[in-house]
């Protein structure tokens, strides 16, 4: 029988207090043969009997490196020791070399195996580390507090498909005393050692020289404000879904034919109500419906300044050429007609 380790307890307890995986679920576990993803690996195989899951591997090889190939051999072989069921999903040449690309293919391979093959539950080894990570990336980058929440403990890929991150209080030198300890083989990524990649140069520079410069304990610090922003953010979308809901419920169909279901009315006099945080959120949560890709902060602040512009205001087209303008007591956000 295995013996527990503290970090086995952290897991257990973990999963437990935030009802993050269930006795008897189907779990497929994303493996990329790093220290993190074969430590979460080993320790739900090791926790398995107590919760009855039913895993699988699945690896994804964007056929990047020359070594990829054999480091897919490697994570099947670890797979079969473990006697579980493995799948891979192997690029071609359509996955750009960035890491918002790589990303993207991932997840979308990673969604098609396990709906594929039943496992309505997919699971990352993602840590505390990459979740500072990702909040400075973000900082950086420029974004508010959804953006700064980085990683949450789990979300809806698809509407029969759960993403779960549990090692997110769990640090990257947790995870590689455990697999040192258990003598696992870790599959060094070459790539993660190129700081062309902004987040390479987080991870190897900027973090160590926080924590040497400024603060010791940083990633925990970092990590446990994405935590509380979270929470924030949560309430904050909740209520902003809320108030959009209210100015649109007093709107009839202005626009007759093809435009009518895509043409929203809002009332600007129940927004106005509302605070700048919001008002801002409403009207981005309105926008993210109609649009063809995710609104960006000044899109937002065009939207937001009709709350309070003269009558007959209107915007220059947004993507996909929507317009919005006053008229009276209301923002009309509607397609532009060809």
């Amino acid at each position: 029988m295995t013996q527990w380790t503290p970090l086995h307890v952290k897991l257990h307890r973990t999963l437990r207090q935030r009802g993050l995986l269930l006795p008897g679920d189907r779990i497929l576990i994303a493996v990329s043969g790093g220290q993190d993803s074969l430590c979460l690996a080993q320790l739900l195989l090791d926790l398995q009997p107590k919760w009855n899951w039913h895993l699988a591997i699945a690896h994804c090889d964007h056929q990047w490196r020359s070594d990829s190939t054999p480091n897919a051999k490697y994570v099947e072989t670890l797979t079969n020791q473990w006697q579980l069921p493995f799948f891979l999903q192997t690029a071609g040449t359509e996955v750009p070399h960035t890491e918002a690309g790589a990303r993207e293919w991932r997840y979308h391979a990673l969604s098609a195996t396990a709906q594929a093959e039943g496992y309505p539950t997919l699971v990352t080894g993602h840590t505390l580390s990459d979740r500072a990570e990702t909040l400075l990336f973000n900082l950086i980058r420029g974004t508010g507090a959804d953006g700064l929440q980085a990683l949450s403990w789990d979300r809806q890929l698809t509407p029969k498909l759960r993403l779960v991150r549990p090692l997110l209080e769990v640090s990257r030198q947790e995870t590689g005393r455990f697999c040192q300890q258990r003598e696992i083989t870790i599959w060094e990524d070459a790539t993660n050692l190129d700081i062309t990649y902004s987040r390479n140069r987080i991870r190897q520079e900027l973090l160590p020289y926080l924590t040497q410069q400024f603060n010791p304990g940083v990633e925990q610090h970092l990590a446990q404000t994405a935590e509380l922003l979270r929470a924030d953010v949560e309430y904050l979308e909740t209520q902003a879904g809320e108030l959009l809901e209210q100015a649109k419920s007093q709107s009839e169909p202005i626009v007759k034919g093809e435009f009518t279901q895509m043409t929203q009315r809002i009332n600007r006099r129940i927004l106005e109500t509302a605070p700048l945080a919001l008002q801002r959120r409403a009207l981005r949560q309105l926008l993210q419906q109609q649009l063809p890709k995710a609104p960006n902060y000044e899109q937002v602040e065009k939207m937001t300044a009709l709350i309070q512009a003269p009558n007959k205001t209107q915007t220059d087209p947004f993507p996909g050429g929507a317009i919005a303008r006053v008229e009276g007591d209301w923002i009309i956000l509607s397609p532009e007609r060809r």
